[in-house]
């Protein structure tokens, strides 16, 4: 759910302010719920809000007037159609690497995550170690629910680089196909995130 909608969060796109508030709400609603749910399973009213977050993750509502991503999403279907790992594991695996990538490409974007989503006090003097501290945030946040940062905790071992260029050509149909929109990801792009990402 919380991928869902930070796959239309990270955009380059900064002036549907609705759009954007609506998908902290429901970033920040995830964030708070899962350790209740986690807590006691039982909790309907968390449960609820749970249910109700994913509802508004998928149904288009937080990217409405912006340009979506996905490139986190692709990258990771490598990793699923490779090793058989969940989708959200590997989406938790992977998603580091590619902000510490991509992050440049909106700065201020990052910063607002990290600020308005992860609680991080904003340094107005050094925006990018704002920005590193929201993404070092969601680390610890997926390390708390139980969820691997690298593909060594995802797979329990190192990935190869035969292993890595496999992915990497899949994932850009041989050379022939790039992704994500915030920054457009070509082979050697995807190279360096799974580079990144090894642990």
């Amino acid at each position: 759910m919380m991928m869902h909608t930070m796959e239309r969060y990270f955009t380059k796109d900064d002036d549907m302010d609705l759009t954007t508030d609506l998908a902290e709400a429901v970033l920040r609603r995830m964030k708070t719920a899962v350790f209740d749910v986690l807590k006691n399973p039982e909790d309907y009213r968390q449960r609820a809000q749970i249910m109700w977050g994913g509802s508004v993750a998928h149904n288009g509502l937080t990217g409405c007037g912006v340009a979506d991503d996905w490139a986190t999403h692709q990258l990771e279907h490598e990793l699923s159609g490779m090793f058989d790992v969940t989708h959200g594991a590997g989406l938790a695996a992977i998603w580091p690497s590619w902000a510490r990538y991509v992050m440049h490409e909106n700065l201020s974007r990052f910063v607002r995550f990290a600020v308005n989503v992860m609680d991080v006090d904003n340094d107005f003097s050094d925006p990018e170690g704002t920005a590193m501290k929201g993404i070092e945030a969601m680390e610890r946040f997926y390390h708390q629910i139980g969820m691997p940062v690298n593909i060594k905790e995802l797979i329990g071992r190192d990935i190869t680089d035969d292993e890595i260029q496999e992915m990497a050509r899949k994932c850009s149909r041989n050379h022939t196909a790039t992704c994500g929109s915030l920054k457009v990801l070509y082979y050697d792009d995807m190279v360096a995130i799974y580079k990144m990402a090894r642990g």
